[in-house]
C-alpha cells in the first residue's frame, strides 16, 4: 500500500523542518535536533 502526501502535508514538514534550522547556531546541531526527533518517533512506534 502506497500513502500518498497531500500538498498541505508535505508544506507542513517544511514549515517544521524551517522552524528547526531557524532556532539552530548551525547546521550540525539542526542535524542533530532532526536526528533526535527521527529516534523519538522510531521509539514510539515500537511501543505501540
Amino acid at each position: 500500500m502506497v500513502e500518498v502526501m497531500t500538498d498541505r502535508q508535505y508544506d507542513g514538514i517544511l514549515q517544521m523542518i524551517e522552524m528547526i534550522i531557524n532556532s539552530c547556531k548551525d547546521l550540525e546541531e539542526a542535524k542533530q535536533k532532526i536526528a533526535e526527533l527521527r529516534k523519538e518517533k522510531k521509539e514510539k512506534e515500537q511501543t505501540e
